[in-house]
């Protein structure tokens, strides 16, 4: 009888909990989680999720580790160190950073953890929380052609749409440049919004108009009409803070490169100039507040 896998899953936030539940419900593995946090512990039980006590305890029981933490900091946290992943992982298990993280410290991470003889893979996820519990994510994997091999069935728990971009780094590259077009474009609805609006122009119609044309896109439809047209910024959703943390790894890019790139520069004063003005918590589209106001 073929012995059951082991997953485990360490970060139960906004994404990690929905996705933790879908690899659950239907990777077929036994899945073990650990956060900070008790309460998305206590929903996952219903679901089959044990609880881990410690990061340690998932190095020593899992196979395969998804790691969905809110910086590259956390991440790094996480696995360096003498009680960190990479220091206490064996031999032919394998790691996945779900999170959004810089391309230099997965690089890093890459290299070490290949040297314990674990499979790593930076594999960032776009899209909403409502597609995360709904299973329809996308995800953009940086690993070796093996390891991609290796890991695209779990992934495909939680996402509908899983591009193998390249070596490890290359899922946060594409990643963080997709985040950079979306925080640009964000930028430019908020500015057409709020010229509209000082213009007399109804900006419903505006957005509906917009969407017939070429202006037409993803986050029109999304960010545009779902959040700037209703002044709807919840918390607890992707925030203006962690909107600057990616904006701020698509800009060390562009230095590493070599490049500058304005239009990146001004979405990461619009998002600075929201936290400034304690806005940070709040959804990012929150921007459209600090250009309507001629902030």
């Amino acid at each position: 009888m073929t012995k059951q896998m082991t997953i485990g899953f360490i970060g139960l936030g906004v994404m990690g909990e929905p996705m933790c539940r879908n690899l659950a419900r239907k990777s077929g593995a036994a899945v073990i989680a650990f956060d900070l946090r008790p309460e998305p512990l206590e929903r996952l039980r219903t679901d089959g999720v044990a609880p881990a006590a410690s990061v340690q305890e998932i190095v020593a029981r899992a196979e395969i580790i998804l790691l969905s933490l809110p910086s590259g900091s956390a991440v790094a946290a996480i696995c360096t160190g003498e009680d960190g992943l990479v220091a206490q992982s064996r031999a032919g298990q394998a790691v996945i950073d779900l999170g959004t993280s810089p391309v230099k410290l997965m690089r890093a991470l890459g290299a070490q953890f290949e040297q314990r003889g674990v499979d790593f893979a930076d594999a960032p996820v776009a899209r909403t929380r409502a597609a995360a519990e709904a299973g329809t994510l996308s995800v953009m994997v940086g690993a070796r052609e093996q390891t991609f091999r290796r890991v695209e069935p779990l992934l495909a728990a939680f996402a509908t749409e899983i591009t193998h971009c390249g070596e490890v780094g290359a899922g946060q590259l594409t990643k963080i440049l997709n985040n950079m077009v979306l925080f640009e474009t964000g930028v430019a609805l908020a500015e057409a919004l709020a010229l509209a609006r000082r213009g007399g122009l109804d900006p419903a119609l505006l957005l509906a108009t917009l969407a017939k044309g070429s202006a037409d896109s993803f986050a029109l439809r999304n960010h545009g009409m779902k959040a700037m047209l209703p002044g709807m910024f919840p918390e607890r959703a992707f925030s203006a803070q962690y909107a600057l943390k990616d904006i701020s790894y698509a800009l060390e890019c562009a230095r590493d490169a070599g490049l500058k790139l304005p239009g990146a520069e001004l979405a990461r004063t619009c998002l600075e100039q929201a936290i400034a003005q304690g806005l940070g918590e709040q959804y990012w589209p929150v921007i459209a507040k600090v250009i309507g106001e001629g902030s």
